[in-house]
C-alpha cells in the first residue's frame, strides 16, 4: 500500500483524485491539505464523498505526515508545487503536479502516459498535462510521420466550466455562461506553449491556431483538431497510424461515430474519431477535463511511477451511459 497525500484537496480535480483513490486497492489516503476548507468534513465540500470519514487538514500537514515511499498529488494553484515539490522528492516521495509549474521544466517528466510511459516509470516528479493539451495531443500525435507535409493545424476546443477551477469568478457565474459559448484566450492561451512544445517533441512544427471555448456544462471537453496538408496522406495510411498508436492503449478508444461526452465523463477514457477530407485530417477527441484531463491521468501516471498495473483503480464506468 502507498499513502497518497493531496495538496489543494478541496478543488474539483482533487475531489476526483479522492473519489478514485478511496477505491484504489493499493492506495490509502494520507493528509488532505486545504487552506480554505481546513477542519471541515470531506462530505461538506464534496457531498458525494460523505461516506469517507475524513476532515481536511491544515496547510503544512503533508510535510508533517510524509514518509519515504509515500506519494503526493498537487491539486493546488500554480506556484504552490514549485516551492514545495522538490523538497518532497528529496525525501523519497513520488510527486505528480496538476498545475503548470513543471510542464516546461526538465527536472520533471511530462505525464502523458501514451507518449512517455517509460520515462514516467523512472520519474520522481511528473508534470500532469493540461486538459486541452491532453486531448489535442491524443488527436494529433499519430500524424508525426507526415510532419513535413503539414502546413497548418487548427484546433477548436470546448470545455465545461469546471476547467476554470472552483474559485468564484464573474465569467463562471450561471447568468454569464448559461446559453452561451464563450471564446477566450484569443490573444494567446496559456496552454499553447505546452501544446506547441509537445507537438515539436513529436516532430510536428506546423503553425497552430487554437481557439478555446467555454460551454454551459459542468465537465467534459471536445477537441476538434484539423491538420491541413500540402498533399494529404492516403486514408488507409492515416487510419493505420492511429490504430498502431492506440490499439494497445486501455484508455484511448477509436470510435466510428462522433465521440460522446456521455461516454467519457467520470472516467480516464478518451474517445477519438478520425476522418480524411481532401487535403486535411480531422481528429475529434472527447475527454473528461477533470478525468483524463486532470485527476485520473495523474493517477494513471502515479500507477506507472509506483510499478502498479496502469489500469488499477481506474476502471470506472461513465457517469452518463
Amino acid at each position: 500500500m502507498t499513502r497518497l497525500h493531496i495538496v489543494g484537496a478541496s478543488g474539483y480535480a482533487a475531489g476526483e483524485v479522492i473519489r478514485f483513490a478511496v477505491n484504489h486497492p493499493r492506495l490509502e489516503l494520507g493528509a488532505l491539505e486545504s487552506e480554505s476548507a481546513a477542519g471541515r468534513p470531506l462530505g461538506e465540500i464534496f457531498p458525494a464523498l460523505r461516506r469517507v470519514d475524513r476532515t481536511f487538514d491544515t496547510p503544512g500537514a503533508v510535510e508533517r505526515s510524509l514518509q519515504p515511499g509515500d506519494a503526493v498529488i498537487f491539486g493546488s494553484a500554480n506556484g504552490v508545487a514549485l516551492s514545495r515539490a522538490p523538497q518532497m522528492v528529496a525525501r523519497g516521495v513520488k510527486v505528480v503536479d496538476l498545475s503548470s509549474d513543471f510542464r516546461h521544466d526538465p527536472i520533471a517528466v511530462y505525464g502523458a502516459p501514451e507518449r512517455h510511459r517509460a520515462e514516467i516509470a523512472q520519474a520522481k516528479l511528473v508534470a500532469n498535462p493540461g486538459c486541452y493539451p491532453t486531448a489535442t495531443l491524443l488527436a494529433l500525435a499519430p500524424l508525426a510521420p507526415w510532419a513535413a507535409e503539414l502546413r497548418q493545424i487548427v484546433v477548436d476546443a470546448k470545455s465545461g466550466v469546471s476547467g476554470a477551477g472552483r474559485m468564484p469568478k464573474t465569467s463562471s457565474l450561471f447568468c454569464e455562461i448559461d446559453g452561451e459559448v464563450i471564446a477566450y484566450g484569443l490573444e494567446g492561451h496559456r496552454h499553447v506553449p505546452e501544446m506547441t512544445a509537445e507537438l515539436r517533441n513529436c516532430g510536428i512544427t506546423a503553425p497552430l491556431l487554437f481557439t478555446p471555448q467555454v460551454v454551459p456544462l459542468k465537465r467534459g471537453m471536445l477537441v476538434n483538431a484539423y491538420a491541413v496538408f500540402e498533399h494529404a496522406p492516403a486514408e488507409e495510411d492515416i487510419f493505420e497510424a492511429y490504430h498502431a498508436m492506440y490499439e494497445r492503449e486501455s484508455f484511448v478508444h477509436l470510435v466510428t461515430n462522433a465521440p460522446s461526452l456521455g461516454s467519457v465523463l467520470g472516467t480516464n477514457d478518451a474517445e477519438l474519431h478520425v476522418t480524411v477530407a481532401e487535403n486535411a485530417v480531422r481528429a475529434i477527441c472527447a475527454i473528461d477535463n477533470l478525468g483524463k484531463g486532470a485527476a485520473t491521468q495523474a493517477l494513471q501516471s502515479l500507477n506507472i511511477m509506483l510499478g502498479y498495473p496502469e489500469e488499477e483503480g481506474l476502471d470506472a464506468r461513465a457517469l452518463i451511459a
